[in-house]
């Protein structure tokens, strides 16, 4: 057990709770694209649980890796981020992937693996919200000072985020408004804040309607109808969801037991969780959850622990994004 202490270093329940996700994750993958792997991978049934366990390997390298560098060196390298995040994203918007009627992907050349710039720019967007707060400290009621070095971004990279993706822009402002929050950013400040969100979106709905740019505002529009009037009647992905769920049951059908990946769209992402439930049921789904709150937990341990507010403040905007 001394390797583990020397070479892993951190909160060891964070590295537990990543690893048993991980190891989940490839089992749902695995299960979840079978019938596509087969349909589109010539029978390579294992195709896309290799191409995931890839990418998870990777992953766990690139948090090894960081995690062995001082959380200090991140303050250091916030503004480079920024400046890198705000360009990928113009270049998206214009020349990025579409994917549902949305361009959130760059593919990377030679090796064809697209990823989202978005998820770059959150994480810049954090490093360099927390850095700015922290280095305000002593005048961070100022308004000129303090409040503005910290919104100009933030309006930046959300604005360029919202055509694509307005889930990931809306958690990353609520994300940074959470910070700015705890960083004893003046309310008031916050509130106005708040105000230019709700009138950047408003205009942006009035811009996109006069110059005919439709983007995903018509799926924002349906599922807005479809929540007040409480019909998902037409909703063909909700229902398919539902039904996963229902047949679930307690204990779900067993691993790789799911007939419904062969009906839901995106069964291996945006409705991996349903397919979780139909194959390990009510209790799965809760193992699943019961990790997520584990990992939050463990986060605000160490929000009260850290010592300084750079650290305090990217734990936080770390752990609510998530």
């Amino acid at each position: 057990m001394n390797w583990i202490e020397t070479y892993f270093k951190g909160d060891r329940i964070i590295w537990i709770v990543v690893i048993l996700l991980s190891l989940m994750s490839l089992m749902a993958v695995y299960s979840s694209t079978g019938t596509l792997a087969y349909k589109y991978q010539e029978g390579n049934t294992e195709y896309y649980l290799f191409k995931h366990g890839i990418i998870v390997f990777l992953g766990f390298g690139i948090m090894y890796f960081t995690h062995l560098v001082k959380y200090t060196f991140y303050a250091k390298v916030s503004r480079i981020a920024i400046f890198l995040a705000i360009p990928l994203l113009f270049l998206t918007l214009l020349t990025g992937t579409n994917l549902n009627e949305a361009s959130r992907w760059l593919t990377l050349p030679v090796i064809n693996l697209s990823f989202q710039t978005s998820d770059l720019a959150k994480i810049a967007l954090l490093l360099y919200v927390a850095r700015s707060l922290s280095k305000k400290q002593d005048n961070i009621k100022d308004f000129k000072s303090a409040f503005l070095p910290v919104i100009l971004p933030v309006c930046i990279i959300c604005g360029l985020i919202l055509p694509a993706n307005f889930s990931t822009a809306a958690v990353l402002f609520t994300t940074c408004l959470v910070l700015m929050f705890f960083g004893r950013i003046n309310f008031k400040y916050i509130l106005s804040l708040v105000g230019i969100g709700i009138a950047g979106l408003g205009l942006f709905l009035l811009v996109a309607s006069f110059s005919g740019y439709e983007g995903r505002i018509g799926t924002w529009k349906k599922r807005i109808e479809n929540f007040s009037n409480g019909n998902d009647q037409g909703n063909y992905q909700t229902q398919q969801a539902k039904i996963a769920i229902a047949s679930g049951g307690v204990f779900g059908k067993g691993p790789g037991q799911s007939t419904q990946r062969n009906f839901l769209p995106h069964p291996y992402s945006d409705f991996i969780f349903a397919i979780i439930i139909e194959e390990y049921g009510f209790v799965g789904g809760l193992v699943i959850v019961v990790l997520y709150l584990l990992l939050f937990y463990r986060a605000v341990v160490i929000v009260r622990k850290s010592p300084f507010a750079f650290a305090t403040l990217l734990a936080i905007g770390c752990a609510f994004s998530l």
